[in-house]
C-alpha cells in the first residue's frame, strides 16, 4: 500500500497541473526530458501498441519552426490555406461545453486586460502558441496513420503522463491543439514521413511566476455532475 506521503505526492502532481502560457528561458536538461518520456511511456495502450512518436525541439530547431508558423499565421492569405487535418472541437457547440469554452477564453483575456473588441491583441496572444509561449522545449506529437480511434485514447494517457511527470520534477506544460492547423508546414519542417499524422504540440519548461496569465486555474465540475454510482 502507498504511504499517505506517496498518495499526496501523486495527487499534488495532478492537481497542480494546469496550462501555463509564459515560461522562463531556463533550459531543461536532456536527461530530464528523457526521464519524463521514459516514465510517460508506461501509459497503457491496447495490446501494447505504444502509438506515440515524439519530436523534441529546442534551440535553433524550435525557433525555425516557430518563425515559419508565426509568419504563416500572421499572413491572412497564407493562413487561409492551412486547415486542420482532424476536428478537435465539435462542429456544433452545445451547453455546457460552449459555456466552459467561453469562460476560459474571457477569463484569460480578462487577466491580460484584452478587450473583446481588441482583435489585434487577441491575435498576438493566440500567436504565442506558435512560440511555445517562450518555453525552452517544444514537443510535437505524431501518430501513424494506420492507427484508429482507440490508439488516440491511448495517446491521451501518454500526454497526461508527460504532464504529470513534468510536474513531479518542478516543470510545467501547456498542451496545444493550435498546431494542428499547420500540420503540413510542420511535416515539411520536421521532415516527417507521409505516414505520420500530427496529434498536437506541447510547451514544456519552468513557468514564469511573474506572468499574470499563469494565475489562471480553470474550474472543474463537481464529481456529482458527471458521475453515476450504480450498486
Amino acid at each position: 500500500m502507498p504511504t499517505p506521503a506517496e498518495t499526496a505526492a501523486v495527487d499534488a502532481a495532478i492537481e497542480t497541473r494546469h496550462s501555463m502560457r509564459a515560461f522562463t528561458p531556463e533550459a531543461v536538461p536532456r536527461e530530464t526530458l528523457e526521464d519524463i518520456l521514459r516514465v510517460a511511456a508506461r501509459a497503457p495502450s491496447g495490446t501494447n501498441t505504444q502509438p506515440w512518436q515524439v519530436h523534441v525541439l529546442t534551440g535553433a530547431a524550435k525557433q525555425r519552426l516557430s518563425d515559419r508558423i508565426l509568419a504563416t499565421y500572421l499572413d491572412p492569405a497564407q493562413n487561409a490555406a492551412h486547415q486542420e487535418e482532424y476536428a478537435y472541437y465539435p462542429q456544433q457547440w452545445a451547453s455546457p461545453y460552449i459555456d466552459r469554452r467561453r469562460k476560459v477564453g474571457w477569463d484569460l483575456y480578462g487577466l491580460l486586460d484584452i478587450a473583446k473588441t481588441d482583435k489585434a491583441r487577441m491575435q498576438h496572444q493566440h500567436g504565442r502558441n506558435y512560440q511555445f509561449f517562450d518555453a525552452p522545449v517544444g514537443l510535437i506529437f505524431t501518430i501513424d496513420r494506420v492507427m484508429q480511434q482507440g490508439s488516440w485514447l491511448d495517446y491521451g494517457m501518454f500526454l497526461q503522463n508527460i504532464m504529470i511527470a513534468a510536474r513531479a520534477r518542478g516543470l510545467h506544460t501547456c498542451p496545444q491543439a493550435a498546431f494542428t492547423q499547420f500540420h503540413a508546414l510542420i511535416a515539411d519542417e520536421l521532415q516527417l514521413a507521409p505516414t505520420q499524422m500530427l496529434v498536437c504540440g506541447m510547451a514544456l519548461g519552468f513557468a514564469d511566476p511573474a506572468a499574470v496569465e499563469n494565475s489562471l486555474v480553470t474550474e472543474r465540475a463537481a464529481v456529482a455532475e458527471f458521475t453515476r454510482f450504480l450498486a
